[in-house]
């Protein structure tokens, strides 16, 4: 992942426990005024998750656009919301980071799978939520480049 895909302005710590719903539309506000995506590509998130929970493990959720809304991505980008107290992805599964994508072609892929690679591991996910800096998150997401 380069520095255009994650950047200290698309990391947001700290935030109050909100409905499910809300957590996507704040993933999906951020990529849109970061410039990632149109704002049409909110629909294909809420859509997404209408038809099978981004909710992935470990305490992340990962939600993104279904694959018609792919129009309405101008870059590869992701965001990362930080939940200390969690948001309640349904089937009693809790989410501490959110993290919302917006992939191109085969960059989303591979966006996705350096996510899951850092995320199976419980132990790196409890240091994403506990993170006190951006610059942290940033690392941990992206230190996997060897």
């Amino acid at each position: 992942m380069n520095a255009e895909i994650l950047s200290e302005d698309n990391i947001l710590l700290n935030v109050k426990p909100e409905s499910k719903t809300e957590a996507i539309e704040r993933a999906g506000r951020l990529l849109v005024q970061n410039g990632y995506v149109e704002v049409g590509y909110i629909e294909g998130m809420h859509k997404r998750e209408a038809q099978i929970t981004t909710y992935g493990g470990n305490g992340v959720a990962i939600p993104h656009g279904m694959n018609e809304y792919i129009k309405y991505i101008r870059q590869s980008g992701i965001v990362v919301i930080q939940y200390p107290e969690g948001v309640d992805f349904g089937s009693g599964n809790t989410a501490y980071i959110v993290i919302g994508i917006a992939g191109k072609g085969e960059e989303h892929m591979d966006i996705l799978s350096k996510i899951a690679v850092t995320c199976l591991e419980e132990e790196n996910v409890q240091k994403l939520v506990k993170a006190a800096s951006k610059r942290e998150i940033i690392e941990m997401l992206m230190g996997n480049e060897g």
